[in-house]
């Protein structure tokens, strides 16, 4: 069962946002928010540029790197689904989040114990730094 079962693409469920610019660049985030239990929720990003390496690399450098933080963040928000055993899934708006159905853990294999003929000796008049 995937992570995310969604009619859209995720990032179509993003909101961009940014800060005030400053001396040294601009800021800006990413969030999804999502439904929990009738809760209203969100995973957010945060990315920043300096005002230095936006002169440098102009408009089609800026939007190479907010695809990169998209990219980044929608790699986050499937380890993070992952990891937790959450999924994201809904018709409306804002996504809901709902815990995966727990898997019965197969059993696992016994290793057989390794044979020891492969005993390293060991000289205990020597020290280990001389």
């Amino acid at each position: 069962m995937p992570h995310i079962e969604l009619p859209r693409a995720l990032e179509d469920y993003f909101a961009h946002a940014e800060t005030s610019a400053t001396a040294d660049g601009r800021r800006f985030s990413i969030t999804l928010p999502y439904l929990q239990d009738n809760r209203l929720d969100r995973l957010q990003w945060w990315w920043g540029i300096g005002n230095v390496q936006l002169q440098l690399i102009g408009d089609e450098g800026f939007a190479a790197q907010r695809q990169m933080a998209i990219d980044k963040f929608r790699r986050h928000i499937g380890r993070w689904l992952y990891n937790n055993q959450q999924q994201l899934f809904g018709e409306g708006p804002i996504p809901q989040l709902r815990a995966l159905p727990q898997q019965p853990a197969a059993p696992e294999p016994v290793a057989e114990p390794a044979p020891s003929n492969n005993v390293v000796s060991w000289n205990r008049e020597r020290v280990a730094n001389g």
